[in-house]
């Protein structure tokens, strides 16, 4: 078992910042690649980003080009979403989860998810 836990949510004005973490506990961290989802009200849950589980390969979704960073930490067991030049179209609950293998599906299976964190963008 892998239990996940995302922190670093918030409210935050167009433009600005916010970093969320995900800690993991558990089976070996760095076993699982992770991924970022995210869903808001009305809209399928879209996998944002993804890291393999040494951090060699990343993947973003389009939208987030250049503006998010996906990143890990297999010292911490801690994975990261840094996101800049935030949008209102972000605001979404952001989850994050560990799959056996590195996918840039969000059809891909993942076998552990978290809570979810809340990002709120004002225009």
């Amino acid at each position: 078992q892998v239990q996940l836990v995302e922190s670093g949510g918030g409210l935050v004005q167009a433009g600005g910042s916010l970093r969320l973490s995900c800690a993991a506990s558990g089976r070996t961290f760095s076993s699982y690649a992770m991924g970022w989802f995210r869903q808001a009200p009305g809209k399928e849950r879209e996998l944002v980003a993804a890291i393999s589980r040494s951090g060699g390969y990343t993947y973003y979704t389009h939208s987030v080009k250049g503006r998010f960073t996906i990143s890990r930490d297999n010292a911490k067991n801690t994975v990261y979403l840094q996101m800049n030049s935030l949008e209102p179209e972000d605001t979404a609950v952001y989850l994050c989860a560990a799959s056996t293998y590195y996918s840039e599906s969000s059809d891909a299976r993942y076998d552990y998810w978290g809570q979810g964190t809340q990002v709120t963008v004002s225009s």
